[in-house]
């Protein structure tokens, strides 16, 4: 039988989602976990995108295959085994042949960006002091002109295996706060480092580093910025995953 797994976590201490070579990462953790309570040393599971090192998830799906119902208070107790910075929210039964990465047709993300130096969001909001120096308009127009595209080369790590550079986008836009600026994002699929690469780029257009005009210029011809930057990870957080199958389901 195969069950989805909704839930969250705090990436700060771990190498991202995807298992690592001798890092610690969130999948291997709940993996151990997962197979030591059903005593199935074999149980794999499968993520609905990868995490960068020291990125959070907010609201995060994955899917495994078990040979039988599980227990009673299953959550509560794997919650148990689990650190504190990771939490699982719900287990469930899905049809067989539904997948928690390729059938996911929506993803948001947030970065969050502060100018205030907080020793208790140090992992969870980037502390850039400059930023307030950045130009709010610009930094608008700069996201909302990614809406005018479908391909983002411009916005992929490079060595990517990614067979195309298309997404389709459904929101870009930063909302600035007092102390907290947060930037939008949600699309249908994510290149590597993208949102990173794009709030970078924000933030050298708000700094008068970067125009307008070569931005458009570098989506128009699908190619590297000629000074990228990608932003610090600890800002960043997958906030929402949606399924066509589970839409209007809780």
């Amino acid at each position: 039988m195969r069950y989805f797994m909704e839930l969250a976590y705090n990436g700060a201490a771990y190498y991202g989602w995807q298992v690592q070579p001798a890092q610690i990462s969130v999948q291997e953790t709940i993996t151990q976990a997962l197979a030591l309570i059903l005593r199935s040393p074999e149980l794999e599971i499968m993520g609905c995108g990868r995490t960068d090192t020291g990125v959070h998830a907010s609201q995060y799906f994955a899917h495994f295959d078990f040979v039988g119902e599980l227990p009673k208070g299953f959550v509560s107790r794997l919650n148990k085994f689990l650190p504190k910075d990771i939490a699982i929210r719900r287990i469930f039964p899905v049809a067989d042949d539904q997948h928690a990465r390729f059938d996911a047709h929506y993803r948001a993300y947030q970065y969050h960006l502060t100018w205030q130096k907080d020793p208790f969001r140090q992992d969870t909001s980037f502390y850039l002091y400059r930023a307030q120096h950045c130009d709010q308009a610009l930094m608008q127009e700069a996201a909302k002109l990614l809406l005018d595209y479908e391909a983002f080369l411009p916005f992929c790590k490079t060595g990517s295996d990614a067979k195309t550079m298309r997404c389709e986008l459904f929101r870009s836009e930063w909302e600035f706060k007092d102390d907290e600026w947060v930037y939008h994002i949600a699309a249908n699929r994510f290149l590597r480092g993208m949102v990173r690469l794009i709030v970078g780029m924000c933030l050298s257009v708000g700094e008068g580093k970067l125009s307008l005009a070569q931005v458009r210029q570098a989506l128009d011809k699908q190619e590297h910025l000629a000074k990228s930057l990608s932003i610090a990870p600890e800002g960043l957080f997958l906030t929402e995953v949606r399924y066509a199958f589970l839409e209007g389901k809780k």
